[in-house]
């Protein structure tokens, strides 16, 4: 079951100047963390209802990469939603036909918790994280 929105994660060619914006803005930024089983280094912007999750690729095979490589500005990656059971929600949207990426297994992610990727084709063409609260 969804329990409430998680982070927006936005992927940014310059993660440094990205974080600096955020400051500059008022937010308070956590510093950068690197992420090498996701390909990724990430800075949390911590807002007082959610989180902007700011990505720069960690690594030549990020998926990241690509992304910017077809968005050389940065742009909306996706969208991390809060779940209750990762394992049950998960059973739940497979039954329903939407596909998880990779091998289908959580990986931990930045908060130290379960997640787990859905395919964007079968999203309404946004990719969704689901994270185990």
């Amino acid at each position: 079951m969804i329990t409430g929105l998680n982070h927006v994660a936005i992927a940014v060619p310059d993660l440094d100047r990205a974080a600096a914006q955020y400051r500059r803005m008022g937010a308070s930024v956590s510093g950068a963390q690197d992420l090498p089983d996701h390909g990724v280094t990430v800075v949390f912007v911590t807002l007082p209802n959610t989180k902007i999750e700011l990505l720069h690729p960690l690594g030549e095979n990020s998926p990241i990469a690509a992304f910017l490589e077809k968005n050389p500005s940065g742009g909306l990656h996706h969208i991390c939603l809060d779940v209750d059971d990762l394992a049950k929600t998960a059973e739940g949207v497979v039954a329903d036909g939407i596909r998880v990426l990779g091998d289908g297994q959580p990986k931990i992610g930045a908060h130290g918790k379960p997640v787990m990727f859905l395919h964007p084709k079968d999203t309404q063409g946004a990719l969704l994280e689901f994270e185990e609260r």
